[in-house]
């Protein structure tokens, strides 16, 4: 094996096992509280039962309802389809006591039967995953609370500041768009910004598996290694959507130098102090994950004092119908005006000025003071 695929097999193992811990952790944890949760559903299906048999004419069986959509949000799909059974002949139970019986009446146990249909279905598709419900929900949760903490960037020695921003498109909690970001040795930062193919919930199961993947390989390797070693890392998935774009920053904190490659990623934006302008630098390289022994080109350069950087994704500059080149011209147009004097907030000011609210958006700035 040689050190390329071992540092790969490495990212792919300390990215798989965190998954498998949460998943391993929301299960026992769920099992416990699924128990204590039927005995109480149990309990409340019949109290309800005992209302409409003592009094038929006052006491709806349309309260049934209440229990199966509580054991929907609740409930394990292990536990779920006989909970779905156990309410289905509760309502029996009701129908048959029914004085003088309507139209009306037939017509509210067809809709409840329904409904437990409808519940038992859902709890069937779900049980692909093995945890639904409320621990299926935290679950999730935990999974893109890890993606967030992954793309944390670390404390940075006096003089240097950076910070990120992501949203996501339409609001929701997983995006596509994710930072890494590690001090390889005590002077030299390096940094990712990754757009995964794919926007919001879809693109975030597979943002969560690289985020881990690609993080263990960025303070592993040179800097000209990471996104030869991404690109084949991406290859090695086989995904029907396996692609993504990718801009890495590699800064020695000493002396302000930077290297900048990008992987069909918009071009990094240089801020120089001394004219107070935004320009572009030309890194070029293929998208990641389409084909072998792609080669990246590099943009050197040097911060320095109260010099910025800004990485992106195509969500901050990309609009239907307008050319990227007129978005980047927005952009830093923009970021002159809103970062004029000072960089603190900087990230989160330029994205929730700018960008596509249907598309996942992140931002980086990195500056020297």
């Amino acid at each position: 094996m040689t050190s390329g695929d071992l540092q790969l097999s490495r990212a792919r193992a300390g990215d798989v096992a965190p998954a498998r811990h949460t998943l391993r952790r929301f299960t026992r944890r769920g099992a416990f509280l699924d128990v204590k949760v039927l005995a109480v559903l149990v309990a409340m299906g019949l109290l309800i039962v005992t209302a409409v048999v003592l009094a038929p004419t006052s006491f709806p069986f349309t309260s049934l309802m209440v229990p199966l959509l509580l054991a929907s949000l609740l409930l394990n799909p292990r536990h779920l389809p006989w909970f779905v059974i156990y309410i289905f002949a509760l309502l029996v139970v009701c129908m048959s006591v029914q004085v003088n019986p309507t139209g009306r009446t037939f017509a509210s146990g067809g809709i409840q039967v329904l409904m437990c249909l409808i519940v038992l279905a859902a709890s069937l598709r779900r049980s692909r995953l093995g945890v639904a419900g409320a621990m299926g929900e935290s679950m999730f949760v935990d999974l893109r609370d890890r993606i967030l903490q992954q793309g944390g960037i670390p404390q940075l020695p006096d003089g240097w500041h950076a910070e990120s921003a992501l949203r996501s498109a339409g609001g929701t909690a997983f995006a596509g768009d994710f930072v890494v970001a590690t001090l390889a040795t005590p002077t030299r930062l390096e940094l990712a910004v990754i757009d995964v193919s794919g926007k919001g919930e879809d693109a975030g199961t597979r943002a969560l598996l690289l985020s881990g993947a690609f993080g263990g390989l960025l303070g592993a390797l040179p800097p000209e290694g990471f996104l030869p070693a991404a690109n084949d890392y991406l290859l090695r998935q086989n995904w029907s959507e396996g692609f993504a774009t990718a801009i890495h920053l590699s800064l020695d904190l000493a002396d302000g130098s930077y290297e900048v490659r990008s992987a069909g990623h918009p071009p990094a934006a240089l801020r120089q102090a001394g004219t107070g302008r935004w320009s572009v630098l030309a890194s070029e390289g293929p998208v990641l994950g389409l084909m072998q022994d792609a080669e990246f080109r590099v943009a050197r350069g040097r911060l320095g004092r109260h010099d910025a950087l800004l990485l992106y994704t195509d969500g901050m500059v990309e609009e239907p119908r307008r050319d990227i080149d007129l978005g980047i011209d927005r952009m830093l147009g923009e970021a002159e005006h809103l970062l004029r004097g000072s960089f603190e907030g900087a990230a989160r000011r330029l994205v929730e000025a700018l960008g596509s609210r249907d598309d996942d958006r992140a931002m980086v700035v990195v500056s020297r003071s």
